[in-house]
């Protein structure tokens, strides 16, 4: 699911809201609850930026995964001959076999839960490798 800004800047307006009417009800000063809100604020758009670019990164795999038709990538040496950008082929050659398989899996069109029982791994591993390979693309993207 694609991070929505403006929700999630809605559902901390509303827990911040809540939060500082206990703190006036418990007689906490108005300059402490507003360095409390400076605070909480950075760390939002922190956050926020982190799955921004979690976001692209994600998106970017899956501008590859449609660009490559999946009837011509069949094998992972295949997927490493069609990436043209250099640097990413740099990133994805260093990356395990597995997590390989696993995108290659993903660019043929199948379920995580497909996956996991392909390679004989749990769906979380999938999960958590998909994962560690945005990451290195969106440093990547950075």
């Amino acid at each position: 699911m694609a991070y929505n800004k403006a929700k999630e800047e809605k559902k901390w307006r509303l827990w911040k809201e809540a939060e500082e009417k206990k703190l006036r009800e418990l007689g906490v000063s108005e300059d402490t609850i507003e360095r409390l809100r400076i605070h909480d604020w950075a760390i939002f758009n922190s956050d926020r930026r982190y799955y921004e670019k979690l976001q692209e990164a994600g998106t970017y795999l899956e501008e590859v995964a449609e660009s490559d038709p999946p009837s011509e990538v069949k094998t992972v040496d295949d997927f490493l001959d069609s990436i043209e950008n250099e640097r990413l082929y740099q990133i994805l050659i260093e990356v395990d076999s597995l997590t390989l398989q696993a995108v290659l899996l993903k660019i043929q069109g199948f379920s995580y839960r497909e996956i996991a029982l392909r390679l004989g791994v749990t769906v979380k591993s999938v999960y958590r490798r998909m994962d560690r390979l945005k990451e290195k693309i969106k440093k990547f993207l950075s």
